[in-house]
């Protein structure tokens, strides 16, 4: 009798120790897959940012062709992604980006719209720093 409990008590705890090393892996795999989903999701943002911002260095998007339909789409895409997997303060940050991107025109050697350009991409930095924060906490 008293081998027998000495197995079963054996076996339990092996068997939670399988449990609890199963799951400890798999919530690891999930914040991997996670942080691996924000990084995308980020690059696909600041990529469309970037290359609308330097199409729109020269023309409006009311002006735009196939090219920045396209880069815009992109963005919209990318910036769902970052609604459904970040945190509100990185959203807001590519919410507000996204509406300045929305509202940039051609600088056309104007002092007042290459300020406004260049705070355009502080706000893009900003965002990065927060993202790139972000996604080393998860």
């Amino acid at each position: 009798m008293g081998d027998t409990l000495s197995v079963v008590i054996g076996a339990a705890i092996g068997l939670i120790g399988v449990l609890f090393g199963a799951w400890f892996t798999a919530r690891r795999q999930d914040r991997m897959w996670l942080r691996e989903q924000k990084l995308k999701a980020g690059i696909g943002f600041n990529t469309a940012v970037v290359q609308l911002l330097d199409y729109l260095r020269e023309a409006q998007l009311s002006d735009d062709g196939p090219g920045a339909n396209e880069l815009a789409n992109q963005m919209q895409q990318a910036r769902s992604a970052l609604y459904l997997l970040c945190a509100d303060d990185t959203v807001d940050l590519a919410d507000a980006l996204a509406r300045r991107v929305w509202s940039t025109r051609p600088t056309e050697g104007r002092d007042d719209r290459r300020a406004e350009f260049r705070e355009t991409v502080d706000l893009l930095r900003r965002f990065t720093r927060q993202l790139r924060q972000e996604i080393a906490r998860s």
